[in-house]
């Protein structure tokens, strides 16, 4: 069978094994082709191909279910339900999702970009099916990475005090997440790991002890539960564990053994309560180069399929806003031993993979365990320590109570480096870091900052290390502006206080962070029709810089704020809601995202759908202020 022909993954059933190692062999063709095309999740997938064929064996997908942890582990399940001929389009503009979405697909029973839902969901679905008096297995697949997150624990926990709800949690265990799992659990996998399995011993120990001489084929009743109390006299392991939760562990298992696993998933499916499925795969499974770097090959922009190395870039680029801050706080650290990085399982994405390297003392990861990151930093804080925490702005916000109640309230000097802030592409609408300026406003004695390019981020994150209080401050994805940078000796910036950068008498345009330089290219394009536009660089949200904005916006009469988020509770919300405060009345465009998920798309084109690029902007603000600026010619579209 030919994967352009699937349209249904119960077309698989009936294949033998070789047929479906087939199948498998045509997945990883595909993906392979796609992702080094494209880019994309790579080593994820890879892995799970012949668990995802062996689990799919089993299940009768008109009426089970299946929750793939966060889903870029999902390209296996996307290609054998009816997306391989659009495969190619993966993560581009109206294209095939990189991620699980309910509305994509009918077998896309859960969408999630960020790990550890999974068992909380299909436990979700389990109950209702109850509840309903329905009849259909419900399928939880998670990561070992995944599961050092709190919410994946939580379930678990819940999950085992339910002993008649039937469930299937299927661990796969690669040993390898974005970054290296951490923790007691990954701790016991590792140990079960490179020992050989116990599970022969649980299996043979009761039929070896029967056919002893003296037993004549028979246990006595003493022995009848020596099978489960080896499990716990013999060396520690995650079994035994899961088992006290009050699960049914079962494995580990080959997860690139398609016919083992499927009878193992049949004996899971007739137990009554939860099981857990142990499965053991190779992230990158099927390609060299991934499987033997498997945090580079976890995701790849296009590369090149038979070196394995990514395309050159066609011009020198500057350094990513991630390095720009990695680089800095490793000289900071250098220089003050009471500065220390946490991250929470994306060391490489922040840029703290370079502290890791230089100053190991100093550098901590905590797993997918945001909640317990900002905690912990609050702790350090409490103790002398300067902690700065460098987690993605769509992740921090699964931390949302802990910045409020732990850091905000106790006013202490922590800070919060929120990288992919803003429009970040092709991950989709769980990725994208349109949220931090609302959701941060309203934290109690918070400093919230953006900054322009990357030397003055440099500068930014001296001023939060030696600030008494909590500070936020928000970067973008990608490379900088190219500016120069400075060695040492960064200099604090005074709190509070942006920066005038043009000055005009006809519009006042007020930016925030990565939107500065777009402002400037629009006050340009501007300026080409007679219009004179001043030119604030904020860099504080909070506090806003009154002293500047204040009299500008009462002289000039007319108001422009910019910002790469979300309108509702923004940046522009801030400034309005102050001109408002001192009776400073005057009209106010606000330029930003509106009340719209943004999709999965080239941060460029989704800026274009978004009209936030500098022609766009320019035209917009002609057509809301041009007929009361004397100075402005007759207007006609402004050129890309």
């Amino acid at each position: 069978m030919h994967l352009s022909e699937l349209s249904h993954p119960n077309q698989l059933h009936g294949l033998s094994t070789a047929e479906l190692e087939d199948v498998a062999r045509q997945i990883r063709e595909r993906h392979l082709d796609v992702v080094s095309t494209s880019g994309g999740h790579l080593g994820p997938g890879l892995g799970v191909v012949e668990l995802t064929l062996a689990l799919y064996q089993t299940l009768d997908l008109d009426h089970d279910k299946v929750v793939w942890d966060v889903g870029h582990q999902a390209y296996p399940h996307k290609l054998i339900t009816g997306r391989y001929n659009d495969f190619h389009t993966l993560r581009q503009k109206d294209g095939v999702a990189g991620y699980l979405k309910r509305c994509e697909s009918k077998f896309d029973h859960f969408g999630a970009g960020h790990a550890s839902t999974s068992i909380s969901a299909a436990l979700g679905m389990a109950l209702a099916r109850d509840a309903c008096g329905e009849n259909f297995k419900s399928v939880a697949v998670i990561g070992d990475g995944a599961l050092t997150g709190g919410m994946a624990l939580e379930a678990i926990n819940h999950a085992g005090h339910l002993p008649k709800t039937r469930l299937l949690v299927v661990l796969n265990d690669n040993d390898m997440s974005i970054s290296p799992p951490v923790g007691a659990l990954s701790t016991h996998l590792n140990r079960m790991r490179h020992s050989k399995p116990l599970q022969f011993l649980q299996d043979n120990a009761e039929e070896a002890i029967k056919h002893l001489p003296f037993m004549h084929g028979e246990l006595p009743p003493e022995l009848k539960n020596l099978k489960e109390s080896m499990k716990r006299l013999a060396v520690p392991k995650l079994g035994a564990v899961f088992e006290e939760l009050g699960f049914t562990y079962m494995g580990p298992v080959d997860g690139h053994d398609i016919a083992g696993m499927v009878k193992v998933f049949q004996q899971a499916h007739e137990h009554d309560g939860p099981v857990l499925v142990h499965v053991a795969t190779t992230k990158g499974k099927g390609y060299p180069y991934a499987e033997a770097d498997q945090v580079g090959y976890h995701a790849q922009n296009a590369f090149d399929l038979a070196t394995g190395k990514a395309y050159p870039s066609t011009k020198p680029k500057p350094p990513s806003y991630s390095k720009v801050f990695g680089q800095t706080l490793v000289k900071l650290c250098e220089q003050d031993p009471t500065v220390v990085g946490i991250t929470a399982a994306m060391a490489t994405g922040t840029g703290l993979d370079l502290l890791e390297k230089a100053v190991p003392n100093q550098y901590f990861d905590v797993g997918i365990a945001e909640q317990h990151a900002v905690t912990m930093a609050a702790g350090m804080a409490c103790e002398g320590l300067k902690p700065v925490v460098a987690i993605y702005s769509t992740f921090l916000q699964r931390a949302y109570d802990q910045l409020i109640h732990d850091v905000g309230i106790q006013n202490l000097p922590v800070t919060f480096v929120l990288d992919r802030a803003g429009i970040v592409g092709a991950d989709g609408p769980t990725h994208q870091g349109q949220y931090d300026i609302s959701y941060l406003r309203a934290v109690p004695n918070f400093t919230v900052m953006a900054p322009k390019d990357e030397a003055e981020l440099q500068r930014m994150l001296v001023t939060s290390i030696h600030h008494s209080g909590p500070c936020a401050m928000r970067i973008p994805r990608g490379e900088g502006e190219g500016v120069p940078l400075a060695e040492e000796g960064f200099e604090p910036l005074e709190i509070g206080r942006g920066e005038l950068l043009t000055d005009g008498d006809d519009l006042l345009i007020v930016a925030y962070g990565s939107m500065v330089y777009p402002a400037l290219a629009t006050a340009g394009l501007l300026q080409e029709r007679g219009v004179r536009a001043a030119v604030i660089n904020a860099r504080f949200l909070r506090p806003l810089d009154e002293a500047l904005i204040l009299p500008m916006a009462q002289r000039i009469g007319r108001v422009v704020t910019m910002e790469e988020a979300c309108l509702a509770g923004g940046f522009g919300a801030a400034v309005v809601e102050t001109l408002n405060d001192h009776d400073v009345l005057v009209p106010v465009l606000r330029l930003g995202i509106p009340d719209v998920l943004v999709d999965h798309a080239s941060p460029q084109q989704s800026k274009e759908a978004l009209g936030l690029t500098p022609p766009q902007m320019a035209e917009t603000i002609l057509k809301r202020f041009g007929a009361t600026i004397p100075a402005v010619a007759p207007r006609e579209p402004i050129a890309a």
